[in-house]
């Protein structure tokens, strides 16, 4: 039903009913939010909205965007995807709404940083965060007890810990490189924290020389940390996927697990009773350096040029209500982005709740890669090998690459 009314676009019925499109790109969200339709249109009787979860949902926006077919109002993943359709200009501007004035800030500014309409002023907001998830290393509070090893806050604390429970014929980490992209947690964690400030920003304005600043220069350290933490990993690591991480730490196999809180339902689903709590990622032997990455897990927006932009905005509106986002933020495994939002009460994420109510976050900086740059069979490669140099000059090559093109391009359009 939802992927077949994929195309439903915007009407009015003959009752004065307006229909709204509302393009939902969560397949695990899809009860949640039909029960939020539910309660809104009871509350608006003038107003139906029709919710279209695909199983492609990047494809299928740039497909509707071709036939220019912009839904109403869109949840997306706020990433580098995103962030090319924001600076398109397919998405309203709702920084004069009143629901974007209950934004946490911080979370407010991972959206922002990723680019905006208005290319780089920022005075437009293209998206609210109504969700956001965060990347930590996941563990299980029985086994660490069980081996007398304590939460880590350093890097050698980190380090001591795997090579505790190797010696004791535990699993440090269970790690899953058949899927490529379960190398990237790390890396986002481990590159984002330990980068110089304004790396990408410098970057691109080196364009495709890379002298000043480079992966090769300035990622050395992440990297060779990445590659340390892969060598404590099971001994099939690279034929099991994702699927086999999450029910294999449900099980207890591994005592930690290299994965953000977006996966706790999913090993939730295989074993409700599953022991799971989270820490952020100690990346220097400095204990109060530490942050949390997040990301916007679930981003709302309304089609910049929808004929019922009046009703787009009460529904939006009302995802954006404190109790809507709360109710979601439990179901989901989520952080409310709300300003004086209540903490998730879910134990599993006691570990990373306070570094997110307090804002001590970064984003991921995965979303500041080109997508058309293989980051994630990069990183597969690297964590496969143990080739650091190779990752690091290939990456810089792939970056050179596309500032190449988009050079050449953006001189074809002056």
């Amino acid at each position: 039903m939802l992927a077949g009314s994929a195309l439903v676009g915007c009407s009015s019925s003959d009752d004065g009913v307006v229909t709204l499109d509302f393009f939902q790109f969560k397949p695990e969200a899809v009860k949640d939010f039909a029960a939020i339709i539910d309660d809104f249109e009871a509350a608006n009787p003038d107003i139906r909205v029709v919710q279209n979860a695909v199983p492609d949902p990047d494809t299928a926006i740039r497909t509707l965007l071709v036939k220019n077919k912009v839904p109403d109002v869109l949840t997306l993943n706020v990433s580098g995807n995103f962030a090319e359709l924001a600076r398109a200009c397919v998405f309203a501007d709702l920084s004069g709404e009143g629901s974007a004035d209950t934004v946490n800030p911080a979370v407010q500014k991972i959206v922002q940083d990723l680019g905006s309409c208005d290319q780089g002023d920022g005075s437009e907001v293209n998206a609210l965060p109504f969700a956001s998830n965060a990347s930590g290393i996941i563990y299980n509070p029985a086994i660490f007890a069980e081996n007398g090893v304590e939460v880590p806050t350093t890097w050698d604390e980190l380090i001591a810990a795997a090579q505790t429970f190797q010696q004791n014929g535990v699993t440090p980490f269970y790690c899953t490189m058949k899927d490529a992209w379960t190398a990237g947690p790390a890396f986002v964690n481990l590159g984002g924290a330990l980068m110089p400030e304004g790396f990408f920003d410098d970057l691109r304005a080196e364009g495709s020389d890379l002298d000043t600043v480079s992966f090769s220069k300035d990622f050395g350290d992440a990297i060779d940390k990445e590659v340390e933490l892969y060598s404590y990993c099971q001994d099939d690591f690279a034929s099991r996927d994702y699927n086999a991480g999450n029910a294999a730490f449900a099980a207890g196999e591994s005592a930690m697990y290299l994965q953000g809180s977006y996966a706790i339902p999913a090993i939730r689903a295989t074993n409700p009773d599953a022991q799971i709590a989270t820490f952020p990622y100690p990346v220097t032997d400095d204990a109060d350096s530490r942050v949390v990455v997040s990301g916007v897990d679930v981003g709302i927006s309304i089609g910049r040029d929808t004929p019922h932009r009046a009703e787009a905005q009460r529904f939006v509106d009302y995802l954006m209500s404190p109790d809507v986002v709360q109710a979601y933020s439990e179901s989901q495994s989520t952080f409310s982005p709300l300003k004086n939002a209540v903490p998730n009460s879910d134990p599993a994420l006691a570990g990373l709740e306070p570094y997110f109510t307090d804002g001590r976050i970064i984003g991921f900086i995965d979303h500041q890669i080109p997508a058309s740059i293989p980051l994630v069979n990069l990183l597969q490669t690297l964590v496969l090998t143990g080739n650091t140099e190779r990752f690091l000059s290939d990456l810089d090559s792939e970056w050179s690459k596309v500032a190449a093109r988009t050079a050449t391009s953006r001189k074809g359009k002056s």
